[in-house]
């Protein structure tokens, strides 16, 4: 069959465990289910076979006959380092070994593939499935992301999408999708939380639906934790009961997890479930009940909660003011989890709309509209994460704020610290911590050819840029002499779930010690710079000011150093103060040279910034 070009806009939700895609038909938006095809998801599995890609329905088979060349919760790895996967390789059959730039390789053939060409291997098997359901050429796709995926992962998501000959139009958070997906259709309005729990990865939105606009008011997530986590207790669980058995060997611990991926969807319904684990040479089977599984699951629910509780401080939004819950992914479908949930949020879950399908309906409307054929709402997506430049002191200045509405543009200026410093490094870090080395390193660049100057005159200007997809650009001008130069930040991998964690537990558990501190070392290199002007101008000062108020200002710098020496940053702003009150004459009377303009400026700019 021929398939006819279209500009046809497919929403894709390129999931853990599945994927699929979605567009928008004559009677609506609709999840796409190929000819022949049981449904419109596809597993997210692929398997190299004799030197050729196997992806979706006909890959899930060789899980259990080919365990170390079958890929699947691929998700998982996109955009991760090899050190960011320690809890994750054990529980891995194939093989993970790191590549360049710290990116990992699956091995299969004997040879390494990245998680970006695993993934397009899926991308083109839910493509392909959708261009058979409607009989059309499809080059253009939203591809959904979790809201907490990092500038890393969302990159390698958007090249997975190029791998698999397709243009991307937009990358979409997940539980915006599932919010556009549930508002239209149910014209809803008020402030309605989305709890996505998938495969492979947690997220919390909490929006507002107002008519036209859907505003994503704050976001929270894990995205290292899911289905998959569950599916992994469960077998050690099952593993405990049978200790003789050779279960640790790669075909017997394929088939467990199998095997206990298939209990868990059972339990969701029944309250127990039979289990068989073939292991070629005889069976191993029992039975499990659902408070079996209740009890496994009650950690990763509760997991899931914090991080609701954290969104809603985010957001500073009451449980009670939510009007409704949405529920999205396929985790979503076990009794305790909508149990739980009803009982944080103090209502009944809307689970309306098949949790399978709601985010590539979603991406499939927001599609839609990019294309031009509808303009009846808007949509106010958030950054999940600080983004900022490491300052003086290893401090870390923050340029765009956690949730700050996406698209988001800012700029700050510095300026240097040494005297004829011909070139300007800018290092960007993501995080919510005061110090960059509680922060995660996106990337560095260089602004050189800058003219040389005294310390404190150049004027770089520093606009962080991020775009609808979340992905940030940073560019950098000295004003002066008008040398630029940016780059898109393309980091060599993603933060781990357990360090998201820590970011946000951390900032709030060592808030005020972490202010404390960089206070203290903004204060230090202040009383520096000022130092600085003091001796450059102190000729000056000389004819200007008596003896006696010379002497003042000497004893004065010493009290100073004293407290730039202790730990207490408001005595050392006060003896500041001090020297200011006694300096200011002499930068007020002699503003002509670089050195007292230096002294000037750069103090009162302190000054302002420093004032509590």
């Amino acid at each position: 069959m021929t398939l006819k070009p279209s500009d046809r806009i497919l929403g894709i939700d390129l999931g853990t465990t599945n994927s699929l895609a979605a567009a928008v038909l004559p009677q609506g938006p609709e999840a796409l289910t190929p000819p022949g095809a049981p449904g419109p998801l596809v597993p997210s599995v692929a398997v190299r076979v004799e030197g050729r890609w196997v992806a979706g329905r006909q890959a899930v088979p060789h899980r259990l006959t080919r365990p170390g060349d079958t890929f699947f919760s691929i998700k998982r790895l996109m955009g991760r380092g090899l050190e960011d996967l320690a809890e994750e390789l054990p529980r891995i059959p194939y093989r993970v070994e790191g590549g360049d730039r710290k990116l990992v390789k699956v091995m299969a053939d004997g040879q390494g593939f990245t998680p970006q060409e695993i993934s397009a291997q899926i991308l083109k098997e839910v493509k392909a499935g959708a261009e058979a359901a409607l009989g059309e050429s499809i080059r253009r796709a939203v591809i959904t992301v979790p809201a907490y995926f990092d500038d890393a992962q969302r990159q390698a998501t958007r090249d997975a999408g190029r791998m698999a000959g397709l243009e991307v139009e937009r990358i979409l958070n997940e539980p915006t999708a599932a919010a556009l997906a549930y508002g239209l259709e149910q014209k809803a309005k008020g402030l309605v939380a989305v709890y996505d729990l998938g495969g492979g990865t947690f997220d919390i939105s909490i929006l507002r639906l107002d008519g036209q606009v859907f505003q994503v008011v704050a976001t929270h997530g894990n995205t290292h934790l899911g289905g998959d986590d569950l599916d992994h207790a469960l077998a050690e669980h099952l593993a405990a009961r049978h200790p003789a058995a050779p279960l640790a060997e790669p075909l017997a611990k394929a088939a467990l997890l199998r095997e206990a991926e298939r209990v868990k969807r059972k339990l969701s319904a029944a309250l127990e479930c039979d289990y068989r684990i073939d292991l070629g040479a005889g069976a191993l089977s029992g039975r499990v009940t659902r408070e079996e599984l209740n009890a496994l699951a009650a950690p990763l629910v509760a997991a899931t909660l914090e991080s609701c509780r954290a969104a809603l401080a985010m957001g500073q939004v009451d449980p009670q003011q939510i009007t409704e819950v949405v529920m999205v992914g396929g985790m979503s479908r076990v009794a305790l989890v909508r149990q739980e949930v009803e009982r944080f949020f103090g209502r009944r879950p809307n689970v309306a709309i098949n949790p399978d399908e709601v985010v590539a309906v979603g991406a499939a409307v927001h599609g839609h509209m990019l294309g031009g054929h509808r303009k009846d709402y808007v949509l106010l997506d958030v950054n999940p994460l600080a983004l900022g430049l490491e300052t003086m002191g290893g401090t870390f200045t923050k340029i765009i704020n956690a949730n700050s509405t996406i698209p988001a543009q800012a700029t700050e200026y510095f300026t240097t610290s040494a005297d004829n410093q011909t070139a300007v490094e800018l290092n960007i870090y993501q995080g919510e911590r005061e110090f960059v080395r509680d922060c995660r390193n996106l990337g560095r660049f260089k602004l050189g050819g800058l003219p040389p100057m005294a310390a404190g005159l150049p004027k770089v200007k520093v606009t962080f840029t991020v775009d609808a997809n979340g992905i940030l650009t940073v560019a950098a001008e000295e004003e002066r002499s008008g040398k630029a130069a940016s780059i898109e930040v393309i980091p060599s991998h993603g933060l781990t779930s357990r360090e998201i964690d820590r970011i946000m537990e951390d900032a709030v558990e060592h808030g005020m010690e972490d202010l404390t501190m960089r206070q203290l070392v903004e204060f230090r290199l202040t009383a520096q710079a000022v130092f600085r002007g003091i001796e450059k101008a102190w000729p000056q000062a000389q004819a200007l000011f008596t003896p006696e108020t010379q002497q003042a200002i000497r004893v004065q710098m010493t009290q100073v150093s004293a407290a730039a020496e202790g730990r207490d940053p408001w005595r050392l702003k006060a003896e500041m103060d001090r020297l200011g009150d006694l300096t200011r004459p002499l930068a007020d009377a002699i503003i002509s040279t670089a050195a007292l303009r230096e002294l000037k400026e750069f103090y009162q700019e302190h000054k302002e910034r420093e004032t509590p």
